[in-house]
């Protein structure tokens, strides 16, 4: 038997992800210290755990709606009216997933036939383009650069576009390099989706997690709503990663073909993380302001520490993600992480797990504690010592 031989073709090219590969290797390394997963380092507010606790106790341990519980939809209609600027109707036009990561998958299955083409940012997250894939479409990369903080770029869309594009792919503030982009910029990514008919998925998980400026969903501009996808969910701001809650609000017709994708994959939501995400959006604004103040903290410090030692870094407007470029240290990026994680047991991600456009930079979480960043800044300065140490003797030689 040939086990090569019962792989799916369009799965066997897919790649492993860069950021599990490389911290399978963490994993083993307990003195390590991790700039790398993308995970608040904070424990879920206990108000939202004693909500799904409570929940539990009350023996609410069965399957729900396929679309998730109304009273979670009815939440999430108020929060995104108040926070983003649309209104959704609950009963149609909301679909709870497990996590944003499903609701990318099942909408990519819900719009793309088998050739059509998702014009997408890269530097980005690791799924979305084997998500594309996994829906038998095409990805068509578009990149963003150091130079303008990497936002997202019009221009640059407008240029890639082809015949066959039907999807436009964003997230902003974007992981991994905290871009976004302004209210013009957004309007003129309106027009564009317009102009070629294009349907958004709009991945805004960090909204909430927006330091200059506020943030503004393109769901919001005029004519968008009913062409837009607007993806989002509790897992960064409300710190509620391993709960895997996320939902969808868009068009009816859109969100009516998710779910039938939704009600055969997954089901429904696990109930318990339901509950706690209506507590999380009923009463959690306090506890999230307050990891908000410590992240734009962690921030600043860190993106100062960078450029201080020599490593370019731009200033991130959203996310919780500093992009350093390391290309003065004469290492590539995946040599500058297998390194600096072997010589000074400091964990980040070479940037070119998100993407070819990620080339020379290297992601640093700084979702970590104040503490450990002081640390692993401290770590790094040394390891660039050694690395110009290392040049001068070259250049002696």
């Amino acid at each position: 038997m040939n086990p090569d031989s019962y792989v799916a073709n369009h799965v066997k090219g897919l790649p492993r992800s860069g950021i599990r590969d490389f911290f399978a290797i963490v994993s083993e390394m307990p003195q390590a210290i991790s700039l790398g997963i993308g995970e608040p380092d904070f424990v879920t507010p206990w108000k939202i755990r004693e909500a799904s606790i409570f929940a539990l106790e009350k023996g609410k341990t069965s399957y729900t709606d396929n679309r998730g519980l109304l009273s979670l939809r009815k939440e999430i209609s108020r929060y995104v009216s108040s926070f983003f600027g649309p209104e959704y109707d609950p009963s149609s036009e909301i679909l709870v997933t497990v996590g944003v990561s499903e609701a990318i998958d099942v909408a990519l299955r819900s719009i793309l036939n088998p050739g059509d083409k998702v014009l997408y940012h890269e530097p980005c997250y690791v799924s979305y383009a084997p998500s594309v894939t996994l829906a038998f479409g095409e990805a068509i990369p578009v990149a963003t650069s150091p130079e303008n903080s990497f936002a997202l770029d019009p221009d640059a869309f407008e240029k890639a576009w082809v015949p066959g594009c039907k999807v436009l792919m964003l997230n902003f503030p974007t992981n991994p390099t905290g871009g976004t982009a302004d209210l013009e910029k957004l309007e003129r990514l309106a027009k564009f989706a317009v102009e070629k008919d294009l349907i958004v998925i709009s991945d805004e998980i960090y909204a909430e997690l927006t330091y200059e400026g506020e943030h503004v969903s393109l769901a919001s501009l005029p004519g968008m709503k009913e062409r837009t996808l607007l993806l989002h969910g509790f897992s960064k701001a409300f710190a509620m990663t391993g709960f895997r809650v996320g939902f969808a609000c868009g068009p009816d017709w859109l969100i009516d073909a998710m779910m039938k994708i939704h009600q055969y994959c997954m089901m429904c939501a696990p109930i318990l993380s339901q509950e706690a995400a209506i507590e999380a959006l009923a009463n959690g604004s306090d506890d999230m302001e307050r990891m908000k103040e410590q992240y734009f903290r962690r921030r600043n410090f860190v993106i100062r520490r960078f450029n201080e030692m020599g490593l370019s870094c731009h200033l991130p407007r959203g996310s919780f993600y500093a992009f350093p470029c390391v290309e003065e240290t004469g290492l590539n990026e995946v040599d500058f992480c297998h390194r600096l994680l072997r010589e000074k047991e400091v964990a980040v991600v070479p940037g070119t797990a998100f993407g070819p456009h990620g080339k020379n930079h290297v992601r640093a979480s700084f979702s970590t504690s104040y503490e450990k960043l002081v640390e692993a800044t401290d770590r790094m300065e040394l390891f660039l010592e050694i690395l110009a140490s290392e040049s001068k003797c070259r250049e002696a030689s």
